[in-house]
């Protein structure tokens, strides 16, 4: 008989209560970990920086995962095809930090097709909404004629981002902020975006796949390091004419 499932129980009660090994996480599902606890600042902070984080359909128990392999985008690596290079070029957008999160958090929230379902639900809203509130959580914009076309958000820590999630109302408004990300990130020398999970699409950004064990090494050092808190703005040159941003 195969041995049984058996997932670390995490106290709602306790914040501070510590993660299991990430060595624990099960094969399949690849990377879950734990079950319970709660979204306090205190303990997603806790989690991101050991390379957990939550994952779980509404009205589930939380789910707390930490995959092998991760997903991985060094900032100074992203891929830009020919068509978005054109379209980066183009100056009929504008880009910022942190003016609509959320707005953001709404949109990737939103029902799409090809997504991985309705995760991103009232609760952890709530959650990420908080952590911006507290400086660690942030958003980029792209609007076309005062309207958001595109943007996303992550967890920041150290000089780690932990991406979460984006979306697009015009062709390539994700990857347009994320391009743009990447440029401001490499100039405060992050180390790393984690993408969590693999797919074809990170894949043609510039994202490979790292071990478990590279990862939370790097990550640890980039967690140490000095980093970002507070509500980020560009200090880049970034394409931001009046015409294309929503009314202040």
């Amino acid at each position: 008989m195969d041995n049984p499932i058996r997932l670390h129980w995490l106290d709602p009660r306790n914040p501070r209560q510590p993660f299991p090994s990430a060595q624990l996480a099960l094969r399949d599902p690849n990377g879950l970990l734990a079950i319970g606890g709660d979204l306090s600042v205190t303990r997603l902070i806790r989690a991101y920086s050991q390379g957990i984080f939550p994952w779980f359909n509404p009205d589930e128990p939380i789910l707390w995962w930490c995959p092998d392999p991760r997903a991985i985008l060094v900032p100074t690596e992203f891929h830009a095809s020919r068509n978005l290079r054109r379209r980066l070029r183009a100056d009929d957008y504008a880009v910022s930090l942190n003016r609509a999160f959320d707005d953001v958090l709404h949109s990737c929230g939103a029902p799409r097709l090809r997504s991985r379902g309705t995760w991103l639900g009232p609760e952890m809203k709530a959650a990420y909404a908080e952590l911006h509130r507290h400086g660690f959580c942030q958003s980029v914009e792209v609007w076309r004629h005062g309207k958001l076309i595109g943007g996303l958000y992550g967890v920041s820590i150290g000089r780690a981002f932990f991406g979460e999630s984006m979306f697009s109302r015009a062709d390539d408004g994700s990857k347009i902020a994320l391009y743009w990300l990447c440029r401001q990130l490499a100039a405060w020398r992050f180390e790393m975006i984690d993408c969590q999970i693999s797919s074809a699409h990170l894949l043609s950004l510039g994202a490979v796949e790292w071990p478990r064990d590279r990862f939370l090494a790097r990550l640890a050092q980039a967690v140490e390091s000095g980093g970002r808190t507070g509500v980020w703005r560009f200090d880049l040159d970034v394409p931001g004419g009046r015409e294309h941003l929503p009314a202040p």
